[in-house]
């Protein structure tokens, strides 16, 4: 089925589910709607003249696909867990030369892999999301539902990636190309990292958060634009005054400032896990 009809039918099912008509049996065409987001011809958001666009229908699709299955017993190794959906078949990602380790890689059916990734282990992927070619994703290190990673990104041991898969019309988790997430982070709630970006540890990245960017000298929401190097810092809080807290109190602000020749140099260290 070609993504026209493939969309046309996922918009259908959508309709009569919201109107309370669900059909007896899972229909084929979530099947291969999960093998077209594994297959990458279809994604939950895509750039469009420069701005990220969310396709709703990709979403309703998802949801669909947990809303039209019962949740059955089914192994991962040797442990019995209990979902709606298996694991992904991962027998693709050989001729793409990407690699997942043992003993605790786990993706979901519904994400997308490209070629020349490497993904540690433990580490989970959900359904949804979408890894393009030469990324890393290190250990401990969840990517959520539909969340869109561009080519050659670090994500570091220990990062969450968020999921936006409600509501539909909200865009996921943005990373773009040659981004590098240090190790701890946390990326949430739609936010958007811009291309050729480097974070530094531990620094939290959402909406609620504002970005001092330097560069351009104006204080920003949701999103890190292009080519920045950005890290946690703490700025006064409105209850600093208040007395129970002794020496004021503080609340989470990111520092954008210009990429540095030297931190470019050190993202070059993943050549060699590629080698």
């Amino acid at each position: 089925m070609d993504e026209s009809n493939l969309q046309t039918e996922i918009s259908e099912l959508w309709s009569n589910y919201q109107a309370g008509e669900a059909p007896d049996h899972p229909p084929d065409a979530l099947d291969q709607f999960l093998a077209a987001l594994e297959e990458g011809s279809v994604r939950a958001a895509e750039k469009t003249n420069g701005a990220w666009e969310t396709n709703e229908w990709v979403k309703q699709g998802i949801l669909l696909n947990f809303s039209l299955r019962n949740t059955v017993p089914r192994t991962y190794g040797d442990v019995t867990y209990h979902d709606v959906l298996p694991l992904r078949d991962t027998e693709d990602l050989e001729t793409k030369g990407t690699r997942n380790t043992p003993d605790g890689t786990a993706i979901r059916r519904g994400a997308y892999f490209g070629s020349d990734c490497i993904m540690m282990s433990p580490s989970f992927v959900n359904i949804g999301a979408h890894v393009d070619d030469g990324t890393l994703v290190d250990s401990c290190t969840t990517v959520g539902s539909c969340a869109q990673i561009g080519e050659n990104v670090k994500l570091g041991a220990n990062t969450l990636i968020g999921g936006v898969l409600e509501p539909v019309e909200d865009t996921p988790v943005i990373i773009e190309d040659n981004v590098t997430i240090g190790a701890g982070c946390r990326v949430t709630s739609g936010f958007v990292v811009g291309e050729g970006s480097v974070v530094g540890e531990d620094t939290l990245l959402t909406p609620r958060i504002p970005v001092y960017d330097l560069v351009e000298e104006e204080i920003i929401y949701g999103h890190l634009p292009p080519e920045r190097r950005a890290f946690q810092r703490f700025v006064e809080s409105s209850v600093s005054e208040h007395s129970l807290i002794e020496g004021g109190a503080y609340k989470p602000a990111v520092v954008a400032t210009h990429i540095e020749e030297e931190t470019l140099e050190g993202t070059q260290r993943e050549d060699a896990l590629r080698e």
